[in-house]
């Protein structure tokens, strides 16, 4: 999804722009017209992204590609964000790519149990026998090789660590959203809604991820060295829509925009009383092999205070949101609801 969005973004600013795009599969969220090329393959193959970098000559690579938080194994996020990671920064400086940016994820400074309130940068990694999170503790591992990579060969390099990211094509954090909505599910509540969350909406995450690009390349084509207080190459950067909400407005914003009327007419289940009934539900599951409809996990995410504080970000990458979070919210249902309703019709139509 963020690197569709990335590319739709640099399409629009910088037409002129050669943009090459590798991932194991392209077929879907692809840009139709010229100045886009498309390559299947597999970033853990040094043999593969060798070759496509030799075709496509970039002067920035952005580094998107993960397995979802939720569709991959340990072995998985091991191969894909550490192997795949090592794998393109080692072909990267071989073939004089100049800049290098990660899609990292604030979740390197979360146990998933414990409230992150108003992390900056300074924050550490999460010790890795404390990570309840193999994903997190994954992107942590190649953010460190990013960093690490920082101006050797003469390639600058740097991290972005968006939180709860949302917008069209979203299949992680607002498809269940939908799901519960289509069921009949958005009268209940985990926990009071006094945890502030921060949520990210992919058009301003895509536009972070830019803005790290050209202060690289100006870095790089600078001959004045960067004042350490402005560098951006071998640092890290939270990146949010600067607007943390309470956890149940944001599900409850986005029932609203597709047409729910519960309001706030909700049932509230302690965060104890869910945490109960998840323990029930995943050993039920698990015994008929099948994942259970609510886990512990779920109770207390949506029950812990998690949220940035993006002043690095604003200061030296200018950054600032482009897109507010209800506008996001309603963008984003749009997307969803027509592509529903086209798959309806083409449904009715192949009758």
């Amino acid at each position: 999804m963020l690197g569709h969005h990335i590319v739709s973004l640099l399409r629009e600013r910088h037409p002129e722009s050669l943009i090459s795009v590798l991932d194991i599969r392209t077929t879907h969220n692809r840009h139709e017209g010229d100045g886009v090329m498309y390559f299947d393959g597999d970033i853990t193959s040094r043999e593969t992204v060798c070759s496509v970098l030799e075709r496509a000559r970039p002067e920035v690579v952005i580094h998107t590609a993960s397995p979802t938080l939720m569709g991959g194994s340990k072995e998985l996020f091991e191969k894909v964000n550490v192997g795949g990671t090592r794998c393109l920064l080692e072909a990267s400086a071989e073939m004089g790519v100049k800049a290098f940016v990660y899609t990292s994820s604030a979740s390197v400074v979360s146990d998933g149990v414990t409230d992150v309130i108003n992390a900056d940068e300074r924050w550490p990694y999460v010790p890795r026998d404390l990570q309840t999170e193999i994903y997190s503790q994954s992107k942590a591992d190649a953010e460190v090789l990013v960093l690490a990579a920082n101006r050797k060969g003469g390639m600058l390099t740097t991290a972005i660590r968006p939180a709860g990211i949302f917008g069209e094509g979203d299949v992680q954090l607002v498809a269940p959203m939908f799901a519960a909505y289509k069921a009949g599910k958005t009268g209940f509540q985990l926990g009071d809604n006094n945890n502030l969350f921060d949520f990210t909406y992919v058009t301003n995450a895509a536009h972070a991820h830019l803005l790290a690009a050209v202060a690289l390349l100006y870095a790089c084509h600078n001959k004045i060295p960067t004042p350490d207080r402005r560098r951006v190459d071998g640092e890290a950067f939270f990146i949010t829509n600067d607007q943390p909400a309470y956890f149940w407005d944001f599900p409850r914003a986005v029932w609203k925009a597709a047409g729910d009327t519960t309001g706030i007419d909700v049932k509230i289940i302690s965060k104890g009383v869910g945490l109960a009934i998840a323990t029930i539900l995943e050993w039920l599951w698990w015994a008929a092999g099948k994942e259970p409809s609510l886990s512990r996990r779920q109770v207390k995410y949506s029950c812990m205070t998690r949220y940035y504080n993006i002043g690095k970000a604003k200061e030296r990458l200018g950054y600032k949101p482009i897109v507010s979070l209800p506008d996001g919210v309603e963008k984003t249902v749009k997307a969803r609801i027509y592509h529903f309703l086209a798959l309806g019709y083409f449904a009715w139509t192949a009758r």
